[in-house]
Parts: structure tokens; sequence; C-alpha cells
């Protein structure tokens, strides 16, 4: 099947700031804004829909407790961004993980599609990948070696978490994509993901 592309929205959202979000944005965008250090475009444009951003907010609040740690967190997000083809995800966790001080070798390997050097990251990577494409279905393999990288039950089951937050924004993105921020530039490879 051809892959689609984003679709152009007839009437797109507009990118919000703190003065013109409506009141029932402004927690969650503050919120955003203090984790990040600034409003991204898509949290300013999903701000649109305060339920949407609030509960992407709380979804985020929650994944952030999980037992991974933020490396593999920010692995579990741009792997799943780039199977789902979100440019501007895949922009945003590279300049995380880039921020973090992440090999970009490894960072590399993810947007390709590629295994990574390091069998319990690679481990992590595949499983999440599997989950994504095959819509909660892993196979056996996948899950025998998530395990054997050192992983458990539980933290299989949080990975949903994070691949939630990813179907909420990447899809948002598809709908009305969003502009890229200057942030995020320097890691917005066009033809990658």
């Amino acid at each position: 099947m051809k892959p689609l592309k984003p679709l152009r929205p007839l009437n797109p959202l507009k990118t919000l700031t703190m003065e013109s979000a409506p009141d029932g944005a402004k927690a969650g965008l503050a919120i955003a804004r203090k984790r990040r250090g600034f409003i991204s475009n898509l949290m300013a444009t999903m701000g649109n829909s305060p339920p949407l951003l609030n509960g992407y907010v709380a979804l985020t609040a929650a994944w952030e407790k999980v037992s991974l740690t933020a490396r593999e967190r920010e692995l579990v997000l741009l792997a799943a961004s780039v199977e789902n083809k979100c440019l501007y995800c895949i922009a945003a966790h590279a300049t995380r993980l880039a921020d973090m001080r992440t090999d970009a070798g490894l960072v590399g390997a993810v947007r390709r599609r590629t295994p990574l050097a390091d069998p319990r990251l690679d481990a992590l990577v595949v499983l999440t990948r599997e989950l994504v494409n095959g819509r909660g279905f892993v196979s056996e393999q996948a899950k025998e070696r998530f395990i054997a990288a050192g992983y458990d039950e539980i933290v299989l089951m949080e990975i949903l978490l994070g691949v939630a937050l990813k179907t909420i924004s990447n899809y948002f993105d598809h709908l009305n994509p969003v502009s890229i921020d200057a942030a995020f530039q320097e890691h917005a490879h066009v033809g990658c993901g």
C-alpha cells in the first residue's frame, strides 16, 4: 500500500500564544513551557482544543514517571515517530536526544531503522517498532529479546504510554501539519522517517 501524505486541512488550526489561547488551554501551555523552556508549535496548535492539549499534557506527566530512563523514553518516542512518519516529532525527539548527548550514530540508526549497537536499546526500539506497526501485537521473538535484555513485563506495558503519546501527536500532525520549531530544525532531515 502506498504511504499517505499528510492532509492539507481546509482550515488549518492556528498556532496560539498564551494570550490568544482559550482559558482552558492556558494551564496546559504553561506546563509545556515550564517543561521545555518554550511552547512548541505542536503544543501551541493543540491548544485550540483544551481537552486534547490537557489530555496530552497529563499523559506526558504519566510517561515521565515510568521506569525507563529519560534517554530510553526518548528512544521509544523517536522510534514510534519514525514508524508513524511524523517529521515534526522525529525532529523534536532527535533534538532532545542530542541535548542529552546521545551518540548521533544511535539516533541515526533509529531514524534509518537499522540495528543499534547496544543490544539492550536495540531490543527496546525493535519492540516499540513492532508494537506500533503491529497495532499492539509483537512477535514472541521481540518479547523474548526484550526480556533477555533486562526489561520486564511492567516496562512492556509502560511503553504503551509512549506509543499512545506518539499516536496522538503524530496523527495530530498528519491531520494538521505543524511547522517545525526553530529549536528542532537542525534535526529536521527531509526524507527520513
